[in-house]
């Protein structure tokens, strides 16, 4: 890494954001690529975000990520949201205009997107419904990326149904269906599935482990589970002692952050091997 007078700027904001992995993602790309950046982690109070933001252009940021608690919060504060972003419901990337105009973008789906087509390159939207465990943010991403994909039928099961059902209707598209279901029913609802997603955080380490009978889903189905610490979640161990072909949680991370360090730094970006690996480090120095 390189640090000069016109070393380009960008980072993420959090409170708290030392569990961040994207510095080591975005640093890591900077490296491979000989750019003049720098990535630094930005611990952010929420009272203190509009402020924060507002300061990027100044300081000569050519913008940041945003992590918890400041996705939501972001969407009054910016410029310009960009309309999936404005659909999810949280911005996680912060793009710098030249003017000094803040954009925000949300690139969870486009990750979510990426993830599932190196790893399942055959899957095929069309062949079934799919179900989504959580409707938090990650959920919206989530569902926002089969909706685009062009599922015919999503069905949603919350440990609170109502989040669910807020989360069906704002997603709700004329050409799928979007469906909320309790939580006790997500053992029947796999009947058929093409596409089983976790999106919350049972099966995280220091979390409870997600408690499900896979034995309704079909063996061609598709599991994936966003969580990446461990990397191999029980859920995941299970459906491959089923034979399903599995995703883990860390090429979405991975994934997501290639949009913003080509809008911050001007060079695409890929995940590979080297990458994959080099993230994985800090997983399990931590």
């Amino acid at each position: 890494m390189r640090i000069t007078g016109r070393t380009r700027l960008a980072g993420i904001m959090g409170w708290p954001v030392s569990h961040s992995r994207s510095p080591a993602l975005h640093n890591f790309w900077l490296g491979e690529y000989g750019i003049d950046g720098v990535y630094v982690p930005l611990p952010v109070r929420p009272e203190q975000l509009r402020q924060a933001l507002r300061a990027l252009p100044a300081l000569g940021f050519r913008g940041c990520n945003l992590t918890i608690p400041h996705k939501e919060a972001a969407l009054s504060i910016v410029d310009r949201v960009d309309p999936l972003a404005r659909r999810i419901g949280a911005v996680n990337t912060v793009i710098v205009a030249p003017d000094g105009a803040l954009e925000g973008r949300n690139t969870d789906a486009f990750g979510f997107r990426e993830n599932l087509n190196d790893c399942a390159p055959d899957w095929d939207p069309a062949a079934g419904g799919a179900v989504v465990f959580g409707a938090g943010g990650a959920a919206r991403a989530v569902v926002a990326a089969l909706i685009e994909a062009r599922v015919p039928e999503i069905r949603l099961v919350n440990r609170t149904i109502g989040r669910a059902e807020i989360l069906a209707r704002d997603l709700a598209v004329p050409h799928g269906r979007v469906s909320a279901h309790p939580w006790a029913a997500r053992d029947a609802l796999l009947d058929g599935a093409g596409l089983l997603v976790n999106t919350t955080s049972l099966g995280m380490t220091g979390a409870p482990e997600l408690e499900i009978d896979l034995s309704q889903l079909p063996t061609d189905a598709v599991v994936v589970d966003i969580v990446y610490v461990p990397l191999n979640t029980p859920l995941l161990v299970a459906a491959r002692q089923r034979g399903h072909r599995t995703v883990d949680g860390l090429g979405m991370l991975l994934h997501q952050g290639r949009p913003g360090f080509e809008a911050w730094f001007g060079t695409p970006a890929r995940v590979t091997r080297e990458l994959r690996a080099a993230v994985l480090t800090t997983l399990v120095a931590r």
